[in-house]
């Protein structure tokens, strides 16, 4: 995949974090869970622009890293709002579901072939 196309990618999963949160009832579940999903689902495009720019490979994959920490916690609440029954449109939860399954995949291959990478350098 070419860095644009990733980084719009992400970018798309922002916007598809906020929209799922628009949907979220205001009360005090709503409301927490929405700022973690807002915070958790606009970082990956975000942290994304910082991997560009890494001074390392090391520095590269700390930063993928944290990409992948951010997906995982926007999968979990996620998975935290379909039980819950706290958004109504079910297919736009199991959208953002599939594509943090998607992202994460990309991005787990990523850290492992930055170490693979490295670890040739050493040798």
């Amino acid at each position: 995949m070419k860095k644009y196309d990733l980084e719009e990618r992400l970018i798309d999963y922002a916007v598809l974090s906020i929209e799922i949160v628009k949907l979220l009832p205001n009360n005090v579940e709503g409301r927490h869970l929405g700022n973690q999903l807002v915070k958790s689902g606009t970082s990956p495009s975000l942290n994304y622009g910082e991997a560009q720019s890494a001074e390392s490979r090391k520095d590269f994959i700390h930063k993928v890293s944290i990409i992948l920490k951010e997906l995982r916690e926007s999968l979990v609440c996620m998975k935290i709002l379909k039980k819950s029954n706290l958004v109504a449109d079910s297919a736009l939860l199991e959208e953002g579901i599939k594509e943090s399954n998607e992202l994460i995949s990309i991005f787990v291959k990523s850290v492992k072939t930055a170490q693979g990478n490295m670890l040739k350098l050493k040798s």
